[in-house]
């Protein structure tokens, strides 16, 4: 029997919680998009008529998520990749692709924010099937594919010929909805959002990357941005200004919705039917 192919490891996990804890002590200035998918997360989960008391929050860069969750009742239990962030919460420090909690041990998994920088995404989302109970319920939303086109452009036109790779691979929607199938869920719905936010310069930019720890974490870093190569993108940038002088930037936000397979999960529609047994699934048990 040969042995399964190593996973490839496109991100530095340690860099990653570096870059996490170094954001950590000014992260309110720049925590626009934690908490846009955050608040969409709460959203989603407050159509869920069910009680799911035992949470795990992974990606707890402030007490934002599980201070709502207590509000509701449920016991959390936060997860983060970065040691001050976890530290902060009472929490645990762990990769997503290496949770240590034992199988069956939430009804509830909130992800905010952090699977698109994960090296194992099939493994990691094969981790939280498993540390669900039957019929758990799983809420993830990360940056996805059309994430920072003008910062891609602009970065791509200043350095020339020989461009370095400083944007992440990004996840498109319907891979990520595959990803769910492929992981064993059961349900799953994988769909998108768009948040545009506008910028007076490309150094506003990169300093909320900075701020909310976004920045470059890939192992094959192309060497440090060049002031000649910074200057001219930051030209590039504000040649692309709107009249008021800003440039909008796109994030592009995947959210995903599964469970965990149970016995008194409505069977699917039959296919062609027209029939949606979601709104069945998200009613409370008898």
């Amino acid at each position: 029997m040969t042995a399964p192919d190593p996973i490839p490891q496109i991100f530095d996990h340690r860099l990653r919680a570096l870059r996490r804890d170094r954001a950590a002590p000014g992260f309110a200035a720049h925590d626009f998009l934690y908490r846009h998918m955050a608040d969409d997360l709460l959203d989603r989960l407050a159509d869920v008529r069910r009680d799911l008391p035992d949470a795990l929050v992974i990606g707890c860069p402030d007490d934002y998520l599980a201070t709502r969750l207590r509000a509701m009742g449920k016991r959390v239990t936060c997860c983060d990749p970065g040691a001050a962030n976890a530290r902060a919460q009472g929490g645990v420090q762990a990769d997503e692709d290496a949770l240590p909690f034992a199988e069956d041990s939430f009804d509830l998994i909130l992800a905010c924010g952090t699977l698109d920088s994960v090296n194992d995404l099939p493994g990691a989302l094969v981790l939280m099937r498993r540390i669900l109970r039957p019929d758990g319920l799983l809420l993830a939303a990360f940056l996805g594919a059309g994430s920072l086109p003008v910062l891609r452009g602009v970065l791509l036109a200043a350095e020339g010929d020989r461009p370095g790779q400083h944007i992440h691979p990004q996840v498109d929607v319907r891979a990520a909805g595959d990803l769910l199938r492929r992981a064993g869920f059961a349900m799953p719905v994988a769909d998108g959002d768009t948040l545009s936010v506008r910028y007076g310069s490309l150094f506003g930019l990169l300093a909320d990357l900075r701020g909310m720890g976004a920045s470059n974490v890939l192992r094959s870093r192309p060497p440090m941005l060049t002031r000649a190569v910074l200057a001219r993108a930051a030209d590039l940038f504000a040649q692309a200004a709107d009249p008021d002088g800003k440039t909008a930037e796109r994030f592009a936000i995947a959210s995903l919705t599964a469970w965990k397979p149970d016995a008194t999960q409505p069977a699917p529609a039959r296919r062609g039917s027209a029939t949606v047994s979601l709104a069945a699934a998200l009613k409370p048990k008898e």
